[in-house]
């Protein structure tokens, strides 16, 4: 009896020590996913790949893994476009998005430290229209100076919607430049 009781305070004890951190972690991947579409909204519409300019100020709020896709796929795209002056860039349309028109707003609705993800729901409301509602997954991961955005899943189910992950476009521009 006395074992299980010692247990049970000490499974009561590490509880409540994980808690507070699990709890302090959602709430800096919360602010980690804001931060990052608070930058996004600087650049709505954003149109293609980010250029160094645009890439530098989203440097402070994604992994250096990301920034180095992003970078590796601008280069493609530029040298894309030298060798093809007549034909139309290889990204299109916003890039951080499920849809090309861009998010005009968002909500980060929950984070989870166990996947490292948050679901942000999104519109695009040009006021002409009906708006269109979606989420997206932000996937993060815990870098020295904090949480960083390191993917994007995009949820749009309607056609011609961003489909997979943001890293996966980003490798087929990579691949596709040169091919």
């Amino acid at each position: 009896m006395r074992n299980t009781l010692r247990f049970a305070a000490a499974l009561s004890s590490l509880l409540a020590f994980a808690g507070p951190s699990a709890g302090a972690d959602d709430a800096a991947m919360m602010a980690a996913a804001n931060n990052f579409y608070a930058v996004y909204a600087t650049f709505h519409p954003s149109d293609g790949i980010p250029d160094a300019k645009a890439r530098a100020k989203y440097a402070p709020v994604i992994s250096p893994a990301l920034e180095k896709l992003l970078s590796e796929a601008d280069a493609a795209e530029q040298r894309f476009a030298t060798e093809n002056k007549d034909s139309p860039p290889l990204i299109e349309g916003d890039l951080f998005s499920s849809l090309s028109e861009g998010a005009t707003s968002y909500t980060v609705r929950s984070c989870n430290v166990a996947s490292a993800s948050c679901a942000v729901d999104l519109v695009y409301d040009d006021k002409t229209a009906k708006p269109v509602h979606w989420t997206d997954t932000l996937h993060l991961i815990a870098t020295p100076q904090g949480w960083r955005v390191d993917d994007i899943g995009y949820g749009g189910n309607w056609n011609f919607a961003n489909k997979g992950r943001l890293t996966e476009t980003l490798r087929q521009v990579i691949s596709g430049a040169d091919g």
